[in-house]
């Protein structure tokens, strides 16, 4: 019988109260997929070499998972990404597992959570389930991360799809992309909504959510809102913290298997 590793990929998060989300959806999947051995890696630089630093936490890459995989005898091994969508991570990641491919008997691949149109529909549809009737002055408004990558039109559909499913003043904005404040400011006075609720698009709620989104700092979207005279609430729950999104990354990986 051969080893079988579940290596689990996301982008990682700096905050240990946010990683959280990360372990509900890692648990999901070992749920799932029992006869597999679990392994965690993350792709951001960034956030292994802080961790390392402040926590003397070692969380590797995937290209140094793969190896460690490798040296310890696996010989399958499932990569599921934890990332919203195909965008630059996930290429990295793609671009780092590559040159294992002939290394294991097999390498399989899990999608991010966005990559077709039902996966779209899933999400949507449950976050519908999820928040309240918002009355005629009320909005709800997610922020995703942005990205130069052509994966940005996720942010879009999203945005599209919940029109679609008859959500009409829900908008998603992001940070280092379009659509972006300035497009979530535009649609919120076109459509005369006094209440706003902020939450983010992200599978953690880390540092974007914490300060970019809901920070006391006079450029956070919420002082920005509010200082356009806006009633303002926050919902900080990652994605991750969501039933659904980890159902959906479970039927990835099953799929991938």
């Amino acid at each position: 019988m051969s080893k079988k590793a579940l290596a689990v990929i996301s982008f990682g998060t700096t905050y240990p109260q946010a990683r959280a989300a990360i372990g509900h959806i890692e648990q999901a999947l070992r749920d799932a997929l029992p006869e597999y051995d679990f392994f965690r890696a993350f792709t951001s630089g960034m956030v292994i070499r802080k961790i390392a630093r402040e926590e003397g936490v070692q969380i590797p890459n995937p290209a140094e998972l793969m190896q460690q995989l490798a040296d310890a005898g696996y010989e399958e091994v499932l990569c599921q990404s934890l990332h919203v969508m195909p965008g630059m991570e996930y290429d990295k990641m793609l671009a780092q597992l590559a040159s294992y491919q002939e290394t294991f008997q097999k390498l399989s691949i899990g999608k991010p959570m966005l990559f077709e149109t039902g996966d779209y529909e899933h999400i949507c549809a449950r976050l519908m389930q999820d928040f309240p009737v918002l009355a005629e002055d009320e909005a709800l408004v997610y922020m995703g991360h942005g990205t130069e990558h052509f994966a940005n039109a996720t942010y879009s559909m999203v945005e599209n799809m919940f029109r679609f499913l008859g959500a009409e003043r829900v908008f998603v904005g992001t940070v280092e992309g379009f659509p972006d404040l300035e497009y979530v400011r535009s649609r919120l006075k076109k459509h005369g909504v006094r209440k706003v609720t902020l939450a983010p698009f992200m599978i953690v709620a880390g540092d974007h959510a914490q300060n970019d989104l809901a920070g006391d700092e006079e450029d956070s979207w919420k002082s920005i809102l509010e200082a356009d005279g806006y009633e303002v609430k926050t919902d900080l729950r990652g994605l991750g913290d969501m039933d659904a999104v980890r159902e959906l990354f479970t039927a990835h990986a099953l799929a991938a298997k």
